[in-house]
């Protein structure tokens, strides 16, 4: 198979879909992987590591997309890609169509068969493509979200940890999935007062017993989120339903009522976000002031960190690659149906139950 990796494109994304590692495999099976022109270069592997494991580089994007059958990226396609999609080309990448429209629209209509790092699930009906950048961004948000606090930011001037003969900062982060408790984990390693409320009894019991109390373990309804939302100075919103939409579990009048300079992230925004006050935000401008409280929503967060994101991102993808590019599209997804709940469209229809939910015009 010929495989494609072109250089991400989305505002200061700085990850690579495939490293030299991974090339060097493919190739070792004797599949053809082109690489354009530096695609690597921001997370540490240049084009001469990728020539010595067996790739070709070419100059520009429309070369590797034209010249490919597999599509390998990071992010789904901007719009200024949309014209290299046509009938016989397959793309693998993180999609979250949920909340890009007009991605869904294109790729059904140039009959694109698209599959989805973020809805291929393992046998324990986890998410193993999510999983790693959802870590990722877990600690991310914690961290930029203690430096947004900080006063020459906006923000209302506490230290999360305090020091002696000060009360400690609150974070409350609504989710314990893995980007809600990387999250809570870098804010209790901060000595912050820290919550975590999720709607699951036994995730409950788990954060309790993990962490021996130093994690407040909380139910999630409207009335505790109401009460911690109050409280809390960084509020982390990890909510995920797979596939779909992020539900707003933090209303436009609860965020008024946080105290003015506090932070939300929101890690949910590549779904739409879980506040209703999240806009998309991108690293160039990455937050706004809503209701007196700075907002954080930018959609590639693990882009800050792209040396740990690529190493973490392509050890989970990169066997999938092997096995669609050696069995082929077809074949792989009939002998996989795990892996076959990643498809997200084909013959252009969207073919993820969720999604027909959401565009029944596209099924």
């Amino acid at each position: 198979m010929i495989i494609g990796i072109p250089k991400e494109i989305k505002i200061k994304e700085t990850r690579v879909s495939i490293v030299p590692k991974t090339v060097r495999d493919l190739v070792a099976q004797g599949h053809l992987v082109y690489v354009e022109n530096n695609a690597g270069l921001l997370s540490g592997f240049d084009n001469n590591a990728y020539i010595q494991a067996g790739a070709t580089i070419l100059d520009n994007a429309a070369d590797v997309w034209r010249k490919s059958e597999l599509i390998v990226k990071v992010k789904e396609p901007m719009r200024s890609e949309f014209g290299y999609f046509r009938s016989d080309l397959t793309l693998f990448t993180y999609l979250h169509l949920a909340s890009v429209p007009e991605v869904a629209r294109e790729l059904c209509k140039t009959k694109v068969t698209s599959i989805a790092y973020e809805t291929i699930e393992d046998e324990r009906g986890a998410l193993p493509l999510l999983a790693p950048m959802s870590e990722v961004a877990g600690r991310i948000g914690t961290q930029v979200g203690t430096t947004l606090l900080h006063r020459n930011h906006g923000g209302k001037g506490i230290l999360l940890g305090g020091v002696t003969g000060t009360s400690r900062g609150t974070v409350v982060v609504v989710g314990g999935g893995y980007s809600g408790l990387n999250a809570a984990e870098v804010a209790m390693g901060l000595g912050a007062e820290t919550v975590v409320l999720d709607v699951s009894d036994a995730k409950l019991a788990f954060i309790e017993k993990k962490y021996s109390g130093k994690i407040k373990a909380v139910k999630s309804t409207p009335e505790a989120i109401d009460q911690w939302s109050r409280k809390a100075d960084l509020f982390v919103g990890c909510v995920l339903v797979a596939g779909d939409r992020a539900p707003h579990v933090l209303s436009r009048a609860q965020v008024a009522n946080m105290e003015p300079g506090s932070v939300i992230v929101d890690i949910s925004i590549d779904q739409g976000g879980c506040v209703e006050t999240s806009q998309p935000t991108s690293h160039e401008a990455p937050t706004y002031v809503e209701c007196g409280v700075i907002h954080y929503c930018v959609t590639n967060m693990p882009a800050l960190t792209p040396r740990t994101s690529t190493e973490a991102l392509t050890t989970a993808t990169a066997p999938y690659v092997l096995t669609l590019a050696t069995k082929g599209i077809e074949k792989a997804l009939s002998d996989a149906p795990l892996l076959a709940k990643g498809l997200n469209t084909k013959n252009g229809k969207v073919t993820l139950p969720v999604l027909q939910r959401l565009f029944p015009e596209l099924t």
